[in-house]
């Protein structure tokens, strides 16, 4: 177990020479870009001594080195710096936005975990027939769809043909709850209220299952190659041997060796997952980390734009460590190694 320990405290000190690096690409790459962020915070009819103050009052005069270490000290205090377009904290606008895009992540991942691997045992289950043949052409052909088209595709089919489920906002706008954790599924609950549960339950639907589809085949193709590579192993052979049943074998000795390369690429998707969630935010109209870096993408809103990539960043690195964490429970060959 102590080794198993020795391998998170590596992955952690390791996490702060990477934040480091993701923190100076992401600076220098946005001030090499062509446009100009004061320019679009001032009015057009701005003159150049106006727009000097303001670049000089924002500090973007001096050399990109400086401008650099300044705002990494002001990183490591807490301070991410101050809006350009809305003047607004940044720290402030992330803690609003942050709650629903993990929400949507969380509802994401949870679905797309229990659709992939459900379907993953079936096609398992029905190897060497037709409906194997089947799952697996019907995987491809869900995979090949990225998330924000299956957002359109799903709103078209069951938002608006269908008209099975709304797909716009988080809540109906009738409906108010009071803000605790910022998670509304979690709010709703706390404040007792059924049937606002139900309605952001019904609101998040669409959106998870969007990122949902575009991991689950993933999980289905990946689990049932990992499966047959553990059932041609001696062990397997030796189970049958004593008696074991084959729903036993599967379930008690095999599945968890074959979960080993599931687990690892659920945490790899799952960091891809935040980026994903950008489109589909704007799509459904979610006010979370995703829709907010479109709007500062849009007004080129440089402290805006680097505080959310800082946290994009920590949000993959803090991914990562649980899957070692995952890693670590299932292989006990790690925690003697």
């Amino acid at each position: 177990m102590d080794s198993g320990f020795a391998i998170l405290a590596r992955r952690l000190i390791l996490a702060v020479p990477t934040f480091i690096v993701v923190s100076l690409l992401v600076f220098v790459v946005l001030r090499l870009l062509p446009a100009d962020p004061v320019a679009m915070s001032l009015p057009p009819n701005a003159t150049r001594a106006e727009l000097a103050a303001a670049r000089h009052d924002m500090g973007l005069d001096r050399p990109i080195p400086v401008q650099y270490a300044i705002w990494l000290g002001q990183v490591a205090r807490g301070d991410l710096g101050t809006s350009i377009q809305s003047r607004r904290k940044v720290a402030d606008l992330i803690v609003e936005a942050l709650p629903t895009t993990l929400e949507l992540v969380a509802s994401g991942l949870a679905l797309g975990i229990a659709l992939g691997v459900g379907f993953g045992l079936a096609m398992f289950a029905w190897r060497g027939t037709a409906a194997e043949h089947a799952a697996d052409l019907a995987s491809i052909a869900v995979m090949s769809l990225p998330e924000f088209l299956w957002a359109i595709l799903l709103i078209l089919g069951l938002g608006v043909g269908l008209g099975w489920l709304p797909f716009i906002g988080r809540i109906d706008p009738q409906m108010r709850v009071a803000p605790v954790t910022g998670l509304l599924l979690v709010d709703t609950l706390v404040a007792g209220k059924v049937a606002a549960f139900l309605s952001a339950l019904a609101h998040l639907t669409l959106p998870a299952l969007s990122l949902a589809l575009a991991l689950a085949p993933l999980i289905m193709r990946v689990l049932r190659a990992s499966l047959y590579d553990t059932y041609a192993e001696d062990y397997i052979t030796l189970a049958r041997l004593r008696g074991l049943g084959e729903r036993r074998i599967l379930l008690r000795h095999a599945l968890k060796n074959a979960a080993l390369p599931t687990v690892s690429l659920i945490g790899v998707q799952a960091g891809f997952m935040f980026g994903g969630t950008l489109l589909v935010e704007v799509i459904y109209t979610l006010p979370g980390l995703g829709n907010l870096m479109v709007q500062a993408l849009r007004s080129h809103d440089l402290p805006l734009i680097q505080g959310i990539a800082l946290v994009y960043c920590v949000l993959v690195l803090a991914i990562n460590t649980t899957v070692d964490i995952a890693y670590l429970g299932l292989n006990p060959r790690l925690r003697r190694a």
